[in-house]
């Protein structure tokens, strides 16, 4: 697994974390959005 991939997983890692513990607010969403560009990215082989 290369480190773009180990970045995505703990993006969304710390999305779901903090979707469930409430913290971090809008910032939590603006990693998962990061993380999602770059796994389309990386899919679409951009």
């Amino acid at each position: 697994m290369d480190i773009i991939n180990i970045i995505i997983i703990l993006l969304v890692i710390s999305w779901l974390g903090g979707f469930s513990l409430h913290i971090g607010g809008g910032l939590i969403h603006l990693l998962l959005v990061i993380a999602v560009i770059i796994f389309l990215a990386r899919l679409l082989g951009l």
